[in-house]
């Protein structure tokens, strides 16, 4: 049986009143995104403390975009995602999951910057396989960035791929990234959306509702899971808060959290089932 993880929710309760109901609802474990504030190490022992795996840690993307230029901020961004890798490996996590980029209007890495990204990323990696921690990147905007950093770097050992149902819908296209990174998918944020709402990539479309709530062919991704041998967690990341103007979210933040909770836990279970 398969580990079932939920991402901290946002738009939720605070951390630590979601942790209980999280583990009465069913689930195996949780991840939650790393400030490095000295709450992210109070949160991970709260988490092993309520029973629940510490499954993984999401490193900070804001400033992303930095790893791939020259100087003293990309030094110092990559600085910064080893901080997080090597607090994850403290606290007894040995998955980080990492965004290659950040911003919309990124769409492929010129050759300047390969060079720059390319001995960040080099840093990072070295650094999280000296820390006994797996980096699984995760698909986002930009894919062409994603896609040059798993090509250069595919066979580093600290190297995995972790594959955003709802990302791959409104952000790279509809592109079958699980056929695409099958050798290296590693683990899941599972989630959905409405698809592209116009010609131009924007993040008002990445709603991260829970499965089944939105335009996805779940038959089709668990497809594609199952043909890759995919055996890992299925790990959702979902959300409670919507977008500005948008209501996709009302009948979430309608339920206790408990409710929210279980029925998270139900379209989990709903797609173990499909594999």
């Amino acid at each position: 049986m398969r580990q079932k993880i939920i991402s901290i929710v946002r738009g939720g309760p605070a951390p630590e009143e979601q942790l209980p109901v999280l583990k009465k609802a069913g689930w195996d474990g949780v991840f939650f995104t790393w400030t490095g504030l000295p709450a992210d190490r109070v949160l991970a022992s709260r988490i092993k403390a309520e029973g629940l795996v510490l499954q993984s840690v999401h490193a900070p993307y804001d400033r992303a975009d930095k790893l791939w230029g020259s100087g003293d901020e990309g030094a110092a961004e990559a600085e910064r995602q080893i901080r997080c890798i090597r607090d994850a490996a403290a606290w007894g996590c040995g998955l980080v999951v990492m965004h290659a980029i950040v911003g919309m209007e990124r769409i492929a890495p010129k050759e300047e910057e390969r060079a720059c990204g390319f001995a960040n990323f080099q840093k990072i990696f070295d650094a999280a396989e000296e820390a006994g921690v797996v980096v699984a990147m995760e698909n986002t905007e930009g894919e062409q960035y994603l896609d040059a950093l798993l090509r250069r770097f595919g066979g580093h050992p600290a190297l995995r791929f972790c594959i955003d149902t709802g990302h791959e819908m409104c952000y790279d296209h509809c592109h079958d990234l699980i056929g695409r990174y099958a050798a290296l998918l590693y683990c899941t944020h599972l989630n959905d959306n409405l698809g592209m709402s116009g010609e131009k990539i924007t993040w008002q479309d990445d709603l991260h509702l829970l499965p089944f709530d939105g335009a996805a062919d779940w038959e089709n991704i668990a497809a594609r899971l199952k043909a890759a041998g995919y055996g890992g967690d299925l790990t959702l990341e979902v959300k409670l808060e919507g977008r500005e103007g948008r209501h996709e979210h009302d009948a979430y933040r309608a339920m206790p959290f408990a409710e929210y909770a279980a029925l998270a836990l139900e379209r989990a279970k709903r797609i173990e089932k499909m594999l």
